[in-house]
């Protein structure tokens, strides 16, 4: 039996420009995601630096923090069964390339750089990410 638990979800600039939103959240609604905070904002290029800290020795660094601050963002907290897997195959592949059909990226995202969402990879990851941007 799977559990209940929370996850992270950011539609990113590219899909909050493109106004899809509200496409994005009645996906996950449609997969048994309840959103339990949601809130827009705007990053600054340095509190985009500290939310990706993890991936600073990649060479794809400072793009990523350049284009996560590059425009407003909505963060969510997902709740659902094993919410963490869910969220991930309903978003599909980093490169909308190679995610399957009917997936967030393969229906939203524009490159593997601009993919329309990001979710946390595991339940250490989603505690932290869901405290960085919904502090009590």
């Amino acid at each position: 039996m799977s559990e209940v638990e929370q996850t992270l979800s950011i539609i990113k600039p590219d899909a909050v420009e493109r106004n899809l939103v509200e496409q994005i959240k009645e996906i996950f609604i449609r997969n048994n995601l309840i959103i339990k905070n949601t809130k827009k904002i705007i990053l600054s290029k340095d509190e985009a630096a500290e939310f990706y800290k993890v991936h600073q020795s990649k060479p794809f660094y400072d793009r990523l923090c350049s284009y996560l601050s590059s425009g407003p963002i909505v963060v969510m907290i997902l709740e659902g069964k094993s919410a963490i897997l869910e969220n991930r195959r309903i978003m599909g592949a980093t490169d909308p390339k190679n995610a399957e059909p009917n997936t967030i990226r393969k229906l939203y995202g524009l490159s593997i750089d601009k993919n329309s969402v990001h979710g946390s990879d595991s339940v250490d990851n989603a505690k932290k990410e869901i405290n960085f941007f919904f502090k009590n």
